[in-house]
């Protein structure tokens, strides 16, 4: 069960965090991987993977330029023929409320977490609409609850979640399946950048105070995300479309 053989699975941001341990998981379950970052350092991911598992490609790319995502699309055809799979997982974060937010820094959010998901889902969905596929955006807790000083972020999210809705009624008829996952917090290494940046020497006190605002009492792995993701992409998930789901310790619904 929730095998991807043979699956071409393009996965943007794939060389850190919830992105790698997607990457790692796709490829353990049969898929061939291409890895989408910005940062030349997530080859090494590609390549760990190849070194262990096989079927391992990495190509840099600014998911917010345009001509550069359809350049690694048409990449990608050309060496793999067709794109299964799209997990959108790249984006970026920011602290603040709509009065402290600058234009610069909101511009910044919504080029990558907006139109980055846009760009990729544009160059993508015309491949594979020719034998259908399946869409995972990552969303965020952000997108349902109120957080305090996440204006900009928690924007960026619920566009993605109305963007899957979009992308799922509008390519039924091809068999592209098109859902979002919205994680909690989740422990991967800008959460530990993010803590020795802004509370440096309370970062063990700090983590223990997010970990426990999941009724869960801690932070989720990013492999268990991954774990979501590679369902909702298999054919087990097929009679799934169009559906958000929350993967956040009790966040939503026990806070509430």
């Amino acid at each position: 069960m929730f095998r991807v053989d043979n699956k071409i699975a393009v996965i943007t941001g794939g060389g850190s965090g919830i992105g790698k341990a997607i990457s790692t998981l796709f490829a353990q379950q049969g898929a061939t991987v291409c890895i989408l970052d910005i940062n030349d350092d997530s080859k090494a991911v590609a390549d760990e993977i190849n070194d262990t598992i096989g079927n391992a490609f990495f190509y840099k790319c600014n998911i917010s330029h345009q001509p550069e995502v359809k350049a690694v699309v048409a990449q990608i055809i050309q060496q793999h023929a067709t794109i299964d799979i799209l997990i959108n997982n790249a984006g970026i974060a920011h602290v603040g409320t709509v009065e402290n937010t600058s234009a610069e820094d909101f511009d910044r959010l919504m080029n990558v977490n907006v139109k980055g998901v846009y760009n990729c889902l544009h160059a993508s969905i015309p491949f594979m609409k020719q034998k259908g596929g399946s869409i995972v955006n990552l969303a965020s807790v952000a997108a349902l609850v109120g957080l305090n000083d996440r204006f900009a972020y928690s924007a960026t999210k619920g566009a993605i979640i109305a963007m899957t809705l979009s992308v799922a009624k509008d390519f039924l008829q091809y068999n592209i399946r098109s859902n979002s996952i919205s994680p909690g917090r989740v422990h991967t290494p800008f959460v530990d950048g993010f803590l020795a940046k802004n509370y440096p020497g309370k970062e063990a006190e700090m983590f223990d105070k997010l970990s426990k605002t999941q009724p869960i009492g801690r932070m989720g792995k990013p492999e268990e995300i991954a774990h979501l993701a590679l369902y909702l992409c298999s054919d087990e998930a097929s009679f799934i479309t169009g559906c958000d789901y929350p993967i956040d310790g009790g966040f939503v619904k026990l806070n509430t």
